[in-house]
């Protein structure tokens, strides 16, 4: 068991009568087991303060730390599946709350020195202290819990919203962990008031000693904007309500949850507040969302780290020189990256000049942006564009260790793309497709080398999106594999092993996802209707929204693609067809747009918004069932990891598979549930 202690020493600081009490949190393990809170290791934290209060009145501070690199990252998260009953949970959370409640009580100052990692618990921790110092290097401070079908209940969405104010509170509480966990920076905590002052990491405790010396000495005053407790606090409650409904359709309960204890804290006292909490949080830990969020969480921090399937990494060929076929915006954003994260040097090549010259164009300019918002140096990026290049003559390729094709989305093509590369390269050269839905082990065909083929399936953006299909043709040998996850590592992507099947498995997914609802619109079922049968669920987005971002012209190649492997499965929408030949835009203020309205020939067989869901989740079940049939993907949870990380899914579904046991359409369309009972359900 990962068992965090209160390590207590006292120590001396120049300039104060008297002794620091300095607790410092640490697991006994390095900094990628980051310390977490247990019932064992709250024990440790209380006996520590008995300690404290038997050295009194020598004692003129007390502080609490971390080991390095980090602070505490919260409650145990591996123990949660643990907590089976309500009373389980509302013991956990007065707990927690009674512990806690001894630093924001106490007579002797406190202070909490956040040295790294600070999510959960460990920041409420951190508020229940009087003062805060942050270290500059603390890069993930957070409150992710909404994103585990939880609220912040050990005093967090009290303290916050009493301390910087309730916009700042619902963007850390409610907003953040529904944009994909986004963090704070130390900078922007001490922005925002969570954290009093800001220090660098080399000398950070000493600077966090001798300040806190300061504030006891009364030297230094900390001074705290006063918050507004007026009518805006209900119209920002007000406001974020609207926004989830727009976003999750009542689908997850957690954030509304929060909103309720943000609300509370305007008027009630910190003891009602916190058992109010303590109600919430034991009603969440029995949901289905949880379990479904903490079964997501888990794909996303273990399996996605060590892909099923994947081949030793030992067998991974160095990559010294990476090329690029096109130089488009796909192919630019991938040279880009690949400089950014293997900062080797890069090649782009095209059909001519212009478009060479537009692609490293796109790149400088995306290099300066990252400079001007403070991610790059000036020496660092004058690097990075010394890395990247560009030709219209493929032999620049030579010496290339890996060379990728990003070009138009024609089998045609990209055999002859690689039939010109081969005889460039060297024989070990590791030659990868973007193709998001052509056959790798076709397009090797006919190669003097077929085994040196692999699909990289990157999604757009190519920044943003964390996912990384990593697709095997019939020839692929385990060396190219294992240089295709090596290189996907390095570039901090989440790697899944796929089969060479038509359009992998997000796109197929979604393929018929999307071609069941817009089947509906050819039927002549009202657009509006259709598009909003889904929001039971809390997608991300709407289906028109997705194909809209897909691009009704891509989406209806996909389809087309798939309808040849699948007929009687995926069909191809005239209208759909139309609309992408026209080019006209397919949405106009979140509808159907007129340009796209007037292209549409529609049946008279209109369903209602439940025939279009369920007929949509039927097909959804029926799909992924034929994939783990046909061997894909190794297992369920690769394809929900799949649609977590490539398509935004939610973490509330589990993905999808989850959803489609809860609401028993898994085994009314396949006889059988995808997960056992249990795993992302209530037992």
């Amino acid at each position: 068991m990962n068992i965090t202690k209160s390590l207590l020493r006292f120590v001396a600081v120049p300039g104060l009568d008297g002794e620091a009490a300095l607790i410092t949190l640490d697991n006994g393990l390095d900094h990628t087991k980051p310390n977490v809170l247990n019932p064992e290791s709250l024990a440790s934290l209380d006996a520590a303060l008995d300690e404290i209060a038997e050295h009194a009145p020598r004692v003129r501070l007390i502080a609490v730390t971390g080991k390095p690199y980090v602070f505490c990252v919260g409650a145990d998260i591996t123990a949660m599946p643990q907590i089976t009953s309500r009373e389980i949970a509302l013991e956990a959370g007065r707990l927690g709350h009674r512990i806690f409640a001894r630093l924001k009580d106490s007579q002797i100052p406190t202070f909490a020195f956040i040295n790294g990692a600070c999510l959960g618990g460990g920041l409420e921790l951190a508020l229940h202290c009087h003062y805060r110092t942050v270290s500059s290097g603390a890069n993930a401070i957070a409150f992710p819990e909404v994103s585990l079908g939880l609220v912040p209940a050990w005093g967090g969405t009290q303290l916050l919203p009493n301390l910087v104010g309730i916009v700042n509170a619902a963007q850390v509480i409610v907003q953040n962990p529904l944009m994909q966990n986004r963090m704070l920076r130390p900078e922007q905590a001490a922005e925002m008031g969570i954290a009093d002052v800001l220090f660098e990491p080399a000398d950070f405790l000493e600077r966090s000693l001798e300040w806190a010396a300061g504030v006891v000495r009364g030297d230094i005053t900390v001074e705290r904007p006063p918050v507004d407790r007026g009518e805006m606090w209900d119209a920002v409650i007000a406001y974020a309500r609207q926004e989830l409904d727009k976003r999750l359709h009542g689908a997850a309960p957690a954030p509304y949850r929060a909103l309720d204890l943000l609300a509370l804290a305007r008027t009630a006292d910190f003891a009602t507040g916190t058992a109010t909490e303590e109600e919430i949080q034991a009603d969440l830990f029995l949901s289905e969302q949880h379990r479904s969020s903490l079964y997501a969480f888990d794909l996303v921090q273990r399996r996605a780290k060590k892909p099923v399937g994947a081949p030793p990494s030992a067998l991974a060929r160095d990559v010294t020189k990476v090329g690029i076929v096109g130089a488009g915006l796909m192919a630019s954003q991938l040279g880009l990256l690949f400089a950014r994260r293997l900062e080797v040097p890069v090649v782009l090549t095209d059909l001519d000049q212009a478009r060479v010259d537009k692609g490293l164009a796109y790149i400088h300019t995306e290099i300066d942006k990252l400079v001007g918002r403070g991610r790059l140096d000036q020496g660092k990026a004058a690097k990075l564009r010394a890395l990247v290049s560009g030709s219209v003559d493929k032999a620049a390729f030579a010496g290339a260790d890996l060379v990728v094709e990003a070009v138009f989305e024609d089998l045609a093509v990209k055999k002859q793309v690689w039939a010109e590369v081969e005889n460039l390269v060297g024989p070990e050269c590791v030659l990868a497709t973007n193709t998001s839905s052509l056959s790798v082990t076709e397009m090797a065909a006919g190669l003097a080398h077929p085994e040196r083929v692999v699909g990289l399936h990157f999604f757009n953006p190519v920044a943003v999106m964390p996912l990384l299909e990593v697709v095997r043709g019939e020839r692929t040998d385990d060396a190219t594999l294992a240089t295709a996850f090596a290189v996907g590592k390095k570039l901090k992507k989440s790697t899944v092993l796929v089969k060479d099947a038509p359009a992998f498995v997000v796109n197929r997914v979604l393929s018929r996802f999307l071609g069941e609802v817009f089947a509906a619109v050819d039927a002549g079922t009202p657009a509006a209707v259709a598009d909003a049968a889904l929001d039971p669920l809390g997608l991300p987005m709407r289906p028109l929204a997705l194909l809209d971002l897909v691009g009704p012209a891509v989406a209806h190649h996909v389809a087309g693609t798939l309808h040849a492997a699948f007929p009687d499965r995926f069909g191809v929408s005239e209208n759909l067809g139309r609309i992408a030949e026209a080019g006209v835009p397919l949405l106009a203020d979140g509808e159907l747009s007129p340009q796209a309205a007037a292209l549409l020939k529609v049946g008279d067989t209109a369903r209602t918004a439940d025939e279009v869901r369920e007929k949509a989740l039927e097909a959804l079940a029926e799909e992924i069932r034929l994939i783990l049939d046909e061997g894909v993907v190794a297992e369920p949870q690769d394809v929900d990891l799949c649609l977590i990380l490539g398509a935004g899914w939610p973490f509330h579904l589990g993905g999808i598979t989850p959803y489609l046991d809860r609401a028993g359409v898994s085994e009314r369309v396949t006889g059988r549930r995808f997960l056992p009972r249990g795993v992302a359900s209530l037992p």
